[in-house]
């Protein structure tokens, strides 16, 4: 049996950078009187509030939510705005958002040891969207969307009724939908992109229509607005197609094309193709070439291996980097070939859902495995796989809010 090969690529043109903390050298002095202008009842012991206050914001947030129990002005002091706000920039920790098959009612936010810490409930029908944030969006393939927020329990119902330059559209009569969830750092918005498609697999005439919608405080006055189409279709009918990285959401071209290239027709379109839209000025971007289509001759006579591509490849983020998953080995110039793992004794046959979700600060990879709901996490430096003991997952994301305001 030939080796399977799971390989990550990584565009070298998405860079990202770590904010510093409130604790940072030139911000400290600042901080430290700010601190002595907090009220009284935060500090009723001997070490002075500053102090307390720097021994404190030093721990995990797991272990600071057992000592909030101690006594009242520790608790009031874990409570503080300006506490918990430096404390989330000092440690950056990062949660499971799962939702388990045997209970798709509910979204679980857990640590990497199983542990549930939150469990939040859902409309039924609705699935969690894999992002990497402090709120969750939970939607369907039939127009149905809602925002959460953990901390609060404040929903955001999204509108159904689409943008007014898209009232009487075609594609509304039986409305297929994709959403995709993101942030947009250098205004702090939140944004949700929905894509209607094409009302049937053959409907090639008809454009995809793209919208979006500002989340905010109850989204009362919000309203979708329309955005221009793209020429060529992008993957709309899986779940979680689209990805997130520093505000831009990508995509992979539309499986519509493999049909069209066995008749004959797609000439030029490659699985790998990746189309981005710019959440900031709500655009689309330039496309980009994945690393295979530049590497493979497309025989006509033999093309059962080219289409098979197209069931193999997604997309990931990892670091804040664009990232491509498939299973053959690819590499070029611009996209570089970070990992390759065999994957034959872990990772069933059929399983074409594979999606790193995170790496963790030892170089591991978490993995999740859709169809087997599967968690593993590799370790690069030894070519093995652990399984996290949990349920069985039907979709996951990360959850980067703060353990001090559940």
């Amino acid at each position: 049996m030939a080796k399977q090969i799971f390989g990550i690529s990584c565009g070298w043109h998405f860079n990202h950078s770590i904010p510093s903390s409130d604790m940072d050298t030139g911000r400290s002095s600042q901080l430290t009187e700010r601190v002595r202008r907090m009220p009284a009842s935060s500090n009723s012991g001997i070490l002075p509030l500053e102090v307390l206050f720097d021994v404190l914001v030093r721990l995990p947030a797991k272990e600071l939510c057992r000592l909030r129990i101690v006594c009242r002005p520790w608790r009031s002091l874990a409570s503080d705005p300006l506490f918990m706000k430096t404390h989330v920039a000092r440690h950056r920790e990062t949660f499971f958002l799962a939702s388990f098959k045997d209970d798709e009612a509910h979204i679980h936010i857990m640590d990497f040891a199983g542990n549930v810490i939150k469990q939040i409930g859902i409309p039924a029908g609705h699935k969690v969207l894999c992002t990497r944030l402090d709120l969750v969006c939970v939607a369907t393939n039939k127009n149905s969307c809602h925002v959460l927020n953990p901390v609060t329990g404040d929903v955001y119902n999204l509108p159904k009724s689409p943008a007014e330059e898209h009232m009487y559209h075609v594609n509304l009569r039986k409305p297929f939908t994709s959403f995709v969830f993101g942030h947009v750092a250098s205004t702090g918005e939140y944004k949700v992109l929905r894509m209607f498609n094409r009302p049937g697999f053959t409907d090639l005439g008809i454009p995809q229509l793209c919208e979006v919608i500002n989340v905010k405080g109850g989204t009362g006055q919000a309203r979708w607005r329309g955005k221009q189409s793209r020429e060529f279709f992008v993957e709309c009918q899986k779940a979680n197609s689209g990805v997130v990285v520093n505000g831009v959401v990508y995509f992979l071209i539309d499986s519509v094309y493999d049909s069209m290239i066995i008749g004959g027709d797609g000439a030029g379109i490659h699985p790998d193709f990746i189309c981005s839209f710019d959440l900031e000025v709500e655009e689309w971007r330039e496309d980009i070439q994945g690393p295979i289509s530049r590497n493979f001759v497309y025989d006509m006579d033999f093309p059962d291996e080219y289409i098979a591509i197209w069931d193999q490849l997604s997309l990931a983020e990892l670091k804040g980097y664009l990232v491509l998953v498939y299973h053959q080995n690819y590499e070029t110039r611009t996209w570089i070939k970070q990992y390759s793992i065999q994957i034959e004794s872990f990772v069933p046959v059929r399983e074409c859902k594979v999606k790193p979700l995170l790496v963790l600060d030892d170089g591991r990879i978490v993995i999740w495995l859709g169809s087997t709901g599967l968690l593993l996490i590799y370790d690069p430096r030894t070519s093995t796989f652990a399984e996290v003991e949990m349920r069985r997952l039907s979709e996951v994301g990360l959850y980067t809010g703060s353990l001090l305001n559940l």
